[in-house]
C-alpha cells in the first residue's frame, strides 16, 4: 500500500495543474483592486482620512448581506492608512478584531483582554472582574498619545452574546483616556442591528453609516473573471462555468464570496479526479458539497437549546415519513432534555426556535390552522436526507448524548 501511495504523490507531482495560484481565489485573499465599490471606497477613506492628522474620525457602521465587500473594504482601506502613518511616522493604531469567532469575544472580558494583547498587554483569560481588566486595558494603552481604530467585524454576533452594554461601556473609554483616542468601525451583516439596541448607545456610537448593496449577476462574473485569470492556467476554466457561479451566487443574494468559494472547490473537485478543466458539472458538485458544509457549520454553532429542538425533529423524521408538528417534536425534545439533565424550555418558546431554524434554511415550516385547537407548525426538512446521519452525531457529539 506504501509504495501504491508513494506513486499516486509522484504522479500527482508530475501532471500540469489546474491552478496557478489557488491563494487568489480563497475569502481572505485581498486584492490590490476592489470592484464595483467605488462610492464605498471614496466615502470610508474620506472619512477615516482625519486620523492621519492624528484627529479622532467619526464611528463608523457598514451594513451590508454577506459577501458584499464590507470587510474587504475596510482592510484595504486601512492598509492604505497605515502605510501612509508609517511613512509619515503617526502612532495610528487599527486594531481589526472578528467577533464571531469562538474565546475571542464572546464575552466583553475576553474582548477587552484580546485588544489588550494586541498592544503586548497580557491579562488573565479568566479570574478577574471586568471593572478591573478595563483599569489594565486603559492603563496598557493609555502611556503614551496616539489614536486607535478598533474594527469590529460582525459587531451583531458580539451583542447577541454579550449584550449591547458592551458597546456603551466601549464608547465610554474616551473620556477615560488622556493620551489616546478611540473610534470604532462595526461591521454587520444585519441591516437592522442598531434598531434593535439601547437608544443611548445608538446615539454615542453610529455617526456614519454606510450600507453596501448586493453585487449583481454581471458584477459577480466581473469579479470572478479577475481572480480565475490570476487563479487557474489559461484555458481551464470551461465556457458557461463563470456565468453558473454568478448565477448561483446572485441567487443567494449577490454573496461574492460563495461565488469564489464555489469556483475554486469546482476546481478541487476537478483536480481530483485528474480532468484538465473545470466543468459546468463540477459547478453543480461544488454547490452540494459547499451547502453540505454550510449546514454543519451552522448546527454545530447553534445554542444547546437549538440543537436539542433539531435532535428531536431530525430523531422524528427518521421514524416517520408523515408530517411532523410541535407538539411530537415538544415531547422527544423534553425526554433529550431529561437525559443530559437540562430544564426543558415551555412549548412556546420551543415553537419559537423551531421558526429560527426555518430562518436559517435547515427546516421548512408552515402554520397550520386547527379551527378551535388554535395553530401549529407542520414541519419538513429543507437539507438531503443523506446529510441526516453525520448532523445528529455532531449534534450528539456536542451535546454529550
Amino acid at each position: 500500500m506504501g509504495d501504491k501511495l508513494k506513486a499516486y504523490f509522484e504522479d500527482f507531482l508530475r501532471k500540469d495543474p489546474i491552478f496557478s495560484n489557488k491563494k487568489v481565489l480563497q475569502t481572505n485573499y485581498n486584492p490590490e483592486k476592489i470592484s464595483y465599490r467605488d462610492e464605498q471606497l471614496e466615502s470610508l477613506a474620506s472619512t477615516l482620512a482625519p486620523s492621519l492628522r492624528m484627529e479622532k474620525p467619526s464611528n463608523i457602521f457598514l451594513y451590508g448581506k454577506p459577501g458584499t465587500g464590507k470587510t474587504l473594504l475596510t482592510k484595504h482601506v486601512s492598509k492604505q492608512i497605515l502605510e501612509v502613518a508609517n511613512k509619515n511616522n503617526l502612532s495610528l493604531n487599527i486594531i481589526y478584531i472578528n467577533c464571531k469567532m469562538k474565546r475571542v469575544a464572546d464575552t466583553e472580558y475576553r474582548l477587552i483582554v484580546q485588544i489588550a494583547s494586541e498592544f503586548g498587554k497580557k491579562i488573565p483569560a479568566t479570574g478577574l472582574p471586568t471593572d478591573e481588566v478595563y483599569k489594565i486595558f486603559i492603563k496598557a494603552i493609555d502611556e503614551e498619545k496616539k489614536l486607535i481604530l478598533l474594527v469590529l467585524d460582525e459587531v451583531d454576533q458580539l451583542v447577541k452574546k454579550a449584550g449591547d452594554e458592551i458597546l456603551y461601556n466601549l464608547t465610554r473609554l474616551n473620556s477615560e483616556l488622556k493620551n489616546v483616542e478611540l473610534s470604532f468601525i462595526g461591521i454587520s451583516n444585519d441591516l437592522l442591528f442598531l434598531d434593535h439596541i439601547d437608544p443611548r448607545v445608538k446615539s454615542s456610537l453610529s455617526e456614519e453609516e454606510f450600507v453596501f448593496p448586493p453585487y449583481n449577476a454581471l458584477q459577480i462574473q466581473g469579479i470572478l473573471r479577475e481572480r480565475s485569470e490570476m487563479g487557474f492556467r489559461a484555458g481551464v476554466v470551461s465556457e458557461g462555468v463563470i456565468e453558473k457561479c454568478a448565477a448561483y451566487a446572485a441567487r443567494e443574494h449577490g454573496d461574492a464570496r460563495r461565488a469564489l468559494d464555489l469556483l475554486r472547490v469546482a476546481g478541487e473537485l476537478a483536480e481530483r479526479k485528474n480532468k484538465q478543466k473545470v466543468t459546468i458539472e463540477d459547478i453543480d458538485e461544488a454547490e452540494e458539497k459547499i451547502e453540505k458544509d454550510k449546514i454543519m457549520d451552522i448546527v454545530s454553532t447553534q445554542p444547546k437549546q437549538h440543537q436539542l429542538t433539531l435532535l428531536s425533529i431530525f430523531s422524528i423524521s427518521e421514524i416517520t415519513t408523515d408530517h411532523i408538528f410541535t407538539g411530537d417534536v415538544y415531547e422527544v425534545y423534553q425526554d433529550y432534555c431529561n437525559k443530559i439533565k437540562v430544564k426543558p424550555l415551555t412549548q412556546r418558546r420551543v415553537s419559537d426556535i423551531i421558526a429560527e431554524l426555518d430562518m436559517l434554511g435547515i427546516i421548512n415550516v408552515r402554520v397550520i390552522s386547527k379551527g378551535r385547537y388554535g395553530r401549529t407548525r407542520e414541519i419538513k426538512l429543507a437539507i438531503p436526507n443523506s446529510a441526516v446521519p453525520k448532523i445528529k452525531t455532531i449534534l450528539k457529539e456536542g451535546l454529550n448524548l
